[in-house]
C-alpha cells in the first residue's frame, strides 16, 4: 500500500473518530454522523482499505482512545449495550465492499443496495447486542435503537454517497482505486 492509501486511510479513520463526537443521546443510541463518513468509504477507498479503516478504527477505540460516541472508548464500548452497532460497521463495510465489487451492476443500484447492506448489518448485530446487554424484548430494542435512526440515517447514507463521488472525482487520475467505475 502506498504512502498516500496509508494516509488517505487515516483520514478516513480520523473522519470515522470525529463523526462518532458529534453525538445526540437518544435513549441508549445516541444519534451520531458516522453513517455519512461509512457511506463515503467505499466510495473514497480501495474494498481492503475501507474494511482496513473501520478496522483501525475499532482497534483504537478498543485499546481506549476516546474515538467512540461521547468521545468514549475502551473494550467496555465495544461490549455494551451499543457495541454490536460498531462490530456492525465492520461487518457491514466487508459486505459493502462485496457488494461494490460487482461490476454488472449499475452505479446506483450498487450504491444504494452496498449502503442498504452495510446499514442493515450494523442494525441487526447492534439491536442483537442491545438486547443481550440491555435485556431488552426485539420489539423493545427496535424502538429505541433502529425505528428512530431510520429516516436520518437513510439521508446521512445518501449524503455520504454524494460527498463520495465528489472526492472521488477530485481524486487525480492515479489515485483512485480499482474498483472505481
Amino acid at each position: 500500500m502506498s504512502a498516500q492509501r496509508i494516509a488517505r486511510c487515516g483520514l478516513c479513520c480520523a473522519l470515522l473518530a470525529v463523526s462518532a463526537w458529534v453525538s445526540i443521546p437518544l435513549g441508549p443510541v445516541p444519534f451520531t454522523l458516522q453513517t455519512l463518513v461509512l457511506a463515503m468509504l467505499p466510495g473514497v477507498l480501495a474494498p481492503r482499505e475501507a474494511v482496513l479503516t473501520v478496522a483501525t478504527y475499532l482497534v483504537l477505540g478498543v485499546v481506549g482512545l476516546p474515538v467512540f460516541s461521547n468521545m468514549m472508548g475502551g473494550l467496555g464500548v465495544i461490549l455494551g449495550p451499543t457495541g454490536g452497532f460498531l462490530w456492525g460497521f465492520l461487518i457491514g463495510m466487508v459486505a459493502a465492499t462485496a457488494i461494490v465489487r460487482i461490476e454488472r451492476l449499475p452505479q446506483a443500484v450498487c450504491d444504494t443496495l452496498s449502503r442498504g447492506v452495510l446499514l442493515l448489518i450494523s442494525y441487526a448485530l447492534g439491536t442483537v447486542q442491545l438486547m443481550i446487554v440491555g435485556s431488552l424484548t426485539l420489539p423493545a430494542a427496535l424502538a429505541v435503537a433502529v425505528v428512530p435512526f431510520v429516516v436520518p440515517d437513510a439521508i446521512k447514507m445518501a449524503v455520504g454517497v454524494v460527498v463520495a463521488r465528489a472526492v472521488a472525482r477530485a481524486l487525480p487520475q492515479g489515485a483512485r482505486h480499482v474498483s472505481d467505475r
